[in-house]
């Protein structure tokens, strides 16, 4: 099948070649004011393949070329673009090859730079990489000059309903007793921090967590990229801006946890702590906003501390250790681990206590409840 289209691409490159009457080539097809002759010369040269084939060739032309049925595929979570003939995917958790690829350099330029305008995603040789919102996708860019070959791209669904409990249950994500438990953490307001690595469900727990909190309850959600669903029509959310041309002042979650302060928040979910921002929702944490959290990219409790203490010292260099752990120990009660079973499957893999900070640092112990 793709020596085939391959044949049939090279036939319809050619036409182009002849038909062109100003110097265009493939390459120009989609920035030319004569795309609509450009598109019927690729038509009529492919008219007597079958409509498998030709739909192929005008996707590689004018849409999305290979990527265009694994963005129909809802079973698929991630799609990775390393290059024309590189396109990975991710179904239930592994990370497969996708048989069919761009049929020629240009092309996957030309569809690079269409998925850009699509998203809103603004790069140059100056800031070579963005993200931006694409369909039900979070993409990512990442231009040639940081990886030296291709432009690089990846997209992450979002699912278009959020995650509960009952769908959660379903995908054997966790036992009864654990939603019971997980329910037990949100209904105590204390507060807690959601750790795993990337793609390992941090944002589908939250979901989940969040359709249990009531309609009087005002949650004020902190994220750099929209992709955790408020609970009810009391709730709000805040994202950061970054312009990669610089003419937009840069907003951080810093920034806009000082102004989700002043909104009467009864709870703070901030989508991702990775910065100096740490310091401010601790603090924040340690001085009330019970039931409030955030999620971290760690592999188990301990690591989550550690990188928890580095964070705040980011933003307070001028701290001691000691007192670093003391804000740490004020404002977090729980750790709730997510990760990947060897299958692949994403997995609860425990709720944690801080129980008490020691001479070396934190007593944390696993928990099946919370009383």
């Amino acid at each position: 099948m793709l020596s085939n289209l391959q044949g049939v691409f090279l036939k319809s490159q050619e036409r182009l070649r002849q038909a062109s009457e100003m110097g265009y080539g493939a390459e120009d097809i989609l920035r030319s004011q004569n795309a609509d002759k450009f598109r019927k010369t690729v038509e009529e040269s492919i008219h007597g393949e079958n409509e498998e084939t030709r739909s192929r060739i005008i996707s590689e032309y004018f849409g999305y070329g290979p990527l265009e049925s694994l963005f129909a595929d809802t079973e698929i979570s991630e799609i990775l673009v390393n290059g024309p003939a590189s396109v990975w995917l991710e179904r239930a958790g592994k990370l497969h090859q996708h048989p069919d690829r761009f049929l020629s350099p240009s092309t996957y330029t030309n569809c690079f730079h269409r998925l850009c305008e699509k998203a809103s995603c603004q790069s140059s040789v100056d800031s070579p990489s963005a993200t931006g919102q694409f369909e039900d996708f979070r993409l990512t860019i990442i231009r040639q000059e940081l990886t030296r070959n291709n432009h690089h791209f990846s997209f992450r669904r979002h699912p278009k309903n959020p995650w509960n409990f009952d769908r959660l249950l379903k995908k054997d994500w966790c036992t009864l007793e654990e939603v019971n438990l997980l329910k037990a953490v949100m209904q105590s307001h204390k507060n807690f921090m959601i750790i795993g690595g990337t793609g390992s469900g941090k944002t589908s727990l939250i979901n989940a967590l969040l359709q249990t909190v009531p309609e009087n309850e005002r949650v004020v959600v902190i994220e750099d990229t929209p992709e955790i669903e408020l609970p009810n029509t009391s709730s709000m959310k805040m994202v950061t801006r970054e312009d990669p041309q610089g003419i937009l002042k840069n907003i951080d979650q810093a920034q806009l946890l000082r102004h989700a302060l002043r909104l009467r928040p009864d709870r703070l979910v901030m989508g991702e702590v990775r910065g100096v921002e740490a310091k401010d929702l601790l603090m924040a944490l340690a001085t009330g906003h019970g039931g409030s959290f955030g999620t971290l990219h760690a592999s188990d409790p301990r690591q989550a501390l550690l990188r928890l203490e580095m964070l705040i010292q980011m933003g307070a260099p001028q701290w001691s250790l000691p007192a670093v752990r003391r804000l740490i120990q004020l404002s977090l009660d729980y750790i709730l681990v997510v990760g990947k079973s060897p299958d692949g499957n994403r997995k609860f893999q425990g709720a944690y206590k801080v129980c008490s900070l020691e001479e070396n640092g934190f007593l944390v112990e696993r928990i099946q409840n919370i009383y």
